[in-house]
């Protein structure tokens, strides 16, 4: 679903994984500064040519994240409205991914999430998508600066 529907979405506080997709094809356009918001007075935005150089052609997933809930009410709901906010220009704890708000069409990105199974570890689960992402691309996803 889109970013913007979050707040209605039914997502419950428990961990899990999150993909950010572009449906879109083709070569993205980059803002020359990120919307996102500050992040203990930290500006999210990088240069240009960074962007491009972590471009990652013909792939639709920009970003894939976890939700831990190593405590509670930091599951799946917090972290994807943490991750909205700060995407919208509010303070928000959420500095990974932060890439995606400098894509031009960020406002038409989506997002997919999936509960962990019982006695699954959401890292473990983030970790396999990434390294199944690394096996198809030969990179990370673009908004992925480490595993």
């Amino acid at each position: 679903m889109p970013f913007a529907r979050l707040p209605k979405a039914d997502v419950h506080d428990e961990a899990g994984v999150y993909v950010v997709l572009r449906e879109t094809g083709g070569a993205p356009e980059f803002l020359p500064s990120s919307p996102a918001g500050r992040f203990k007075g930290k500006d999210p935005s990088v240069a240009v040519e960074r962007l491009r150089g972590n471009w990652v052609d013909s792939a639709r997933v920009v970003y894939i994240g976890k939700a831990s809930a190593a405590t509670p009410k930091r599951g799946l709901r917090r972290r994807l409205e943490e991750y909205r906010r700060h995407g919208t220009g509010k303070k928000a704890g959420h500095w990974g991914g932060r890439f995606v708000w400098q894509l031009a069409d960020s406002a038409e990105l989506l997002v997919a999430w999936r509960p962990s199974v019982a006695g699954v570890d959401a890292a473990a689960e983030e970790s396999a998508l990434l390294h199944a992402f690394v096996q198809r691309y030969g990179l990370l996803p673009f908004a992925n600066l480490r595993h």
